[in-house]
């Protein structure tokens, strides 16, 4: 080989170089769009499961009940009242079960309603797990039936808190409730996975995920009364997605807190108040 051939093979040899890692990236890349498309369950639900012969430590006017769904059957816990003036069917966030989420009730008993609150598939008690968008909504539209029946010709009252305030607004679009109350509410949870994941396009973003929830196209549905309540310091589903979906829907009352975060709003006497005052409202001044 000749001194002349030697300055062109080192730039060949650079890009090689440059394509071989090209090419790494570019797996390493589609591995975490295919892991994030195969685990999306993993990633949205983190449920905490109890067996079947867990007893909860709750007053003696709160009983377990079933609710029959297709192809199985939700855990839930019922708080009865001597004569209750209607129900509220609360849907939790994404961790835990229902006894870890069986706080912040005095507003709701207070106004005279029984309260239902259910734990999705694979979450607490409830057998099985969640497959798709389409059967965790048919499984909180049973969930409202059953509320209703539990409670024929009640007030009716639907409460979404985190996860649960997506699927509350889209079944809320459906049913018309009396009043809806949404508690850290998001935009979409396509929305929040683009904002988390900003590696991700959105057309690809949209394309991955099985659970978009948007709750943007259904607010503007829902003719009752609506209250969105935010932590102005929440980092996990940030404030301007409350924000967002008033603007969509201006009829409705957005309560920001100022200190409040993502999971401690119930603390603030000003989440509190809000609650209260659109259950009064909504209620006929009970």
């Amino acid at each position: 080989m000749s001194e002349a051939a030697l300055p062109a093979a080192r730039p060949r040899g650079r890009l090689a170089g440059l394509a071989r890692m090209a090419g790494l990236l570019a797996a390493a890349y589609l591995l975490m769009v295919v892991l994030m498309w195969w685990g999306q369950e993993w990633l949205l639900f983190r449920p905490e499961r109890l067996p079947p012969e867990h007893r909860f430590a709750l007053p003696s006017n709160v009983q377990e009940t079933w609710i029959a769904v297709d192809g199985g059957r939700l855990h839930a816990l019922h708080l009865r009242q001597p004569q209750p003036g209607g129900i509220a069917l609360i849907l939790h966030g994404n961790g835990g079960h229902v006894g870890a989420w069986w706080f912040d009730l005095l507003p709701y008993t207070r106004a005279g309603l029984d309260v239902l609150m259910i734990d999705y598939r694979g979450y607490g008690k409830s057998p099985g797990r969640i497959e798709s968008q389409a059967q965790l909504e048919a499984d909180v539209r049973a969930a409202w039936d059953h509320a209703l029946a539990l409670v024929p010709g009640g007030h009716r009252v639907l409460v979404g808190r985190s996860l649960g305030a997506g699927l509350a607004v889209r079944l809320a679009a459906e049913v018309q409730p009396d009043v809806t109350l949404l508690v850290s509410p998001y935009t979409s949870v396509l929305q929040l996975a683009v904002e988390h994941h900003p590696w991700v396009p959105r057309p690809l973003m949209q394309r991955l995920l099985r659970y978009p929830l948007r709750a943007d196209e259904a607010l503007p549905r829902v003719r009752g009364p609506v209250t969105l309540l935010h932590g102005e310091q929440d980092t996990l589903i940030p404030v301007h997605h409350a924000q967002q979906l008033h603007a969509l829907a201006p009829a409705t009352r957005l309560v920001v807190v100022p200190q409040g975060g993502h999971g401690d709003l119930h603390r603030f006497p000003a989440y509190q108040d809000a609650v209260t005052r659109a259950l009064r409202e909504a209620l006929g001044g009970r």
